[in-house]
């Protein structure tokens, strides 16, 4: 299963973010959670922007644009195959270094696309 990185994890079970991590690890999906604040969520501590990882096939977005912009760097190290931007998320200027990079960018919902078989 290839592994997601889910920007925003939060440790408030009304979250998308944290709904979604259970969803990934339930259906086997490896996953890395990254936040602010420090905690737990399905089973894996959430971690700061620090470590990069280099094995990320998807990085699921639950970071506002207007606080994305610490996160670009970071987000283009890891160079994922994609990246979703969940509703609220969405980010022009992001999506565009993305492409340039050969990086995919979907604007969708990544609990949607778990629930349909998109994803």
């Amino acid at each position: 299963m290839k592994k997601t990185l889910i920007l925003g994890a939060s440790t408030n079970s009304a979250r998308y973010s944290y709904l979604v991590a259970n969803k990934l690890v339930r259906k086997g999906y490896p996953i890395v959670n990254v936040g602010r604040k420090k905690g737990e969520v399905a089973g894996v501590a959430i971690e700061p922007a620090e470590v990069v990882h280099t094995d990320i096939d998807t990085v699921t977005m639950y970071v506002g644009p207007k606080n994305q912009t610490s996160y670009y760097e970071y987000i283009l190290a890891t160079n994922p195959h994609r990246v979703i931007f969940n509703p609220g998320s969405e980010n022009p200027e992001l999506a565009t270094q993305l492409k340039e990079r050969g990086i995919e960018v979907i604007e969708a919902c990544t609990l949607v696309m778990l629930n349909t078989g998109q994803y």
